[in-house]
């Protein structure tokens, strides 16, 4: 480490590229058990964000596991190695003015603290999508649900892994009884009064 010398200062400044998009560059975090919505309200909010002008990234879960964290298990110590990575990657999309919208279960608490404190408090909006275990289990797209309860899978969050209720949440985001467009719209509506965008929509 001591050879290397980060050199921020010679490249356009964040503050430069803000202004040539209009836009604050920040990362909504949206944490929760598996199923609670967290990607269907995040890409529902994307393409929001992106048909109103504004310029986003997303990072999911899967996707990221897919690639730059293929090397990873389930392990508790991987799993802070996951968050740690994408807290990185998100942290230089929001240097570059991104809204970056990051769709993890992230678990524990401390493992959002992490990303709280890399990305930086005041770039990060931590998201609680709060859907209760039973509704998640019934929505089971992807089957995760019973292969946990017959022991196929361990280390599932909900299951047979705890899932820490957020103790620093910014926003909850109660889905029981909504629909996916209601969420889209509540969390759109909570951007633009929480996170100082420059833009002004009409």
């Amino acid at each position: 480490m001591e050879n290397i010398h980060p050199d921020f200062d010679k490249f356009a400044s964040r503050k430069t590229k803000e202004a040539l998009l209009n836009q604050k560059g920040m990362v909504i975090w949206f944490t929760g058990l598996s199923g609670s919505g967290k990607s269907t309200i995040a890409a529902g909010l994307d393409r929001l964000l992106v048909k109103k002008g504004y310029v986003t990234a997303v990072l999911d879960g899967d996707n990221v596991r897919t690639g730059i964290n293929n090397n990873l298990g389930f392990s508790d110590e991987d799993r802070n190695e996951n968050i740690r990575r994408i807290a990185e990657v998100a942290k230089l999309m929001v240097a570059n003015g991104l809204i970056t919208l990051c769709c993890f279960v992230s678990p524990l608490n401390a493992q959002r603290k992490l990303a709280r404190s890399i990305i930086g408090k005041n770039d990060f909006i931590e998201v609680y999508v709060n859907t209760p275990l039973e509704v998640c289990e019934q929505r089971d797209v992807k089957g995760l649900y019973a292969k946990a309860r017959k022991g196929l899978i361990n280390d599932f969050t909900g299951v047979n892994a705890p899932f820490e209720i957020p103790d620093n949440a910014d926003c909850i985001l109660e889905t029981k009884g909504k629909s996916v467009e209601q969420s889209v719209d509540e969390m759109f509506a909570y951007v633009l009064a929480h996170s100082s965008v420059n833009k002004i929509i009409s």
